[in-house]
């Protein structure tokens, strides 16, 4: 199984959420980097727009597919890494170093409910 950080929750759509103080960072996985291959695009939200939980925020896009990316829990968004959109293939180096978006959670609890890097493990050993 590829690198799952055991400070991080995960999603069944294969998002990490990181907790930041008030704020939680969210990228996708190193499984779903390498599920996608080479990434070539990345479409992800403005600032200030507000995410449901389960639902789509952005799009990713590699030389094989393209998948929307979904939000793991309600709330704002407040940073977008650019940097990240003028550069995607640095998910592949390391998805976790690489933060898609900030968000201001509407509900802790939906942070709470995600699951562990060893639930997420054993998600993907079952799929």
């Amino acid at each position: 199984m590829s690198n799952t950080p055991s400070e991080l929750k995960y999603t069944q759509e294969h998002e990490w959420a990181k907790l930041e103080g008030e704020v939680i960072s969210i990228g996708i996985t190193d499984f779903a980097q390498s599920s996608l291959g080479d990434i070539v695009f990345l479409e992800l939200p403005e600032v200030g727009t507000s995410l449901d939980k389960d639902s789509p925020f952005g799009v990713v896009e590699s030389i094989k597919s393209v998948s929307d990316l979904f939000s793991p829990l309600a709330g704002e968004v407040i940073e977008v890494n650019s940097e990240l959109v003028d550069s995607p293939e640095n998910i592949n180096e390391n998805a976790y170093d690489n933060w898609m978006i900030k968000v201001k959670p509407a509900n802790m609890g939906d942070y709470e409910e995600l699951m562990s890097a060893e639930q997420y493990t054993s998600f993907c050993d079952e799929n």
